[in-house]
């Protein structure tokens, strides 16, 4: 058990639950590469049968996630499909983007599940990932409390697994799950019900901590204990089911 600072407000835990991407990680620095790999190798593909380009902005505006000229990512939407929809979810909406320039149905699912495999490919070369301010130390803090910590995240396991393990942060969960190891991703309670059980905890007594609306209806939709939403004040309104907002990991603190 462990009393969990965030802002004005405290929380008795016997564990703490934490989304991946945009709490853990900089969301637009591991996101931004992945989705212009994917959109470089979909648009070379349609370019190859002939069929009108797709424009990094407009997979963008797709899946909620914007460009910069650079071609970095300047910004997402945090309850956008990227944010908080399932792989599966954003390959449906890739291949459909070929559909409505005139591929069939088939070929652009085809086209979608071939650029996953060289996005994928480019991104374990690249292994773009930045931990954000304070996650470090919290979890560093977790361990040494003995306070359990897991990861339920809208992305594949085996994809959160490598990103942690790139920056070395895997090795303070005891649980990661992703989106595939449930019936029903976020916003559902299904994931925060399953690292529970595997840690052996009443969801009442765990603290769910994320960047997204999504993330705090799946907390309470488990009746966990906390929902702690991070978000600069400015953005503090996109989270209306969080318990308490607070900028990021680095605001939040431990004691016995």
């Amino acid at each position: 058990m462990a009393l969990l600072l965030a802002g004005e407000k405290g929380f008795e835990v016997e564990a703490i639950l934490f989304d991946k991407d945009g709490t853990l990680l900089e969301f637009s620095y591991t996101w931004g590469v992945w989705t212009r790999h994917m959109q470089e190798a979909f648009a070379e593909r349609l370019r190859g049968k002939g069929f009108p380009d797709l424009p990094r902005e407009e997979l963008g505006r797709e899946w909620g996630i914007s460009f910069a000229e650079s071609g970095i990512a300047s910004g997402y939407d945090r309850n956008g499909p990227l944010a908080a929809g399932t792989l599966a979810e954003l390959l449906a909406l890739l291949a459909a983007s070929g559909y409505r320039r005139g591929l069939g149905w088939s070929e652009a699912r085809v086209f979608a599940q071939e650029s996953l495999h060289l996005a994928e490919s480019r991104m374990q070369q690249e292994r773009p990932a930045l931990a954000l301010p304070g996650v470090p130390e919290l979890l560093a803090s977790c361990r040494e409390l003995g306070l359990p910590a897991a990861v339920v995240t809208a992305d594949e396991t085996t994809s959160a697994v490598q990103h942690l393990s790139w920056l070395g942060l895997d090795g303070y969960f005891a649980e990661i799950i992703g989106t595939d190891q449930v019936d029903r991703g976020k916003p559902y309670g299904d994931m925060v019900e399953l690292a529970c059980r595997r840690l052996g905890v009443d969801p009442a007594r765990v603290a769910v901590v994320g960047d997204t609306n999504g993330d705090m209806l799946m907390a309470r939709a488990a009746g966990a204990g906390a929902a702690i939403g991070l978000a600069d004040a400015d953005k503090a309104q996109e989270l209306p089911d969080a318990d308490v907002v607070v900028p990021s990991c680095a605001q939040l603190e431990l004691q016995r």
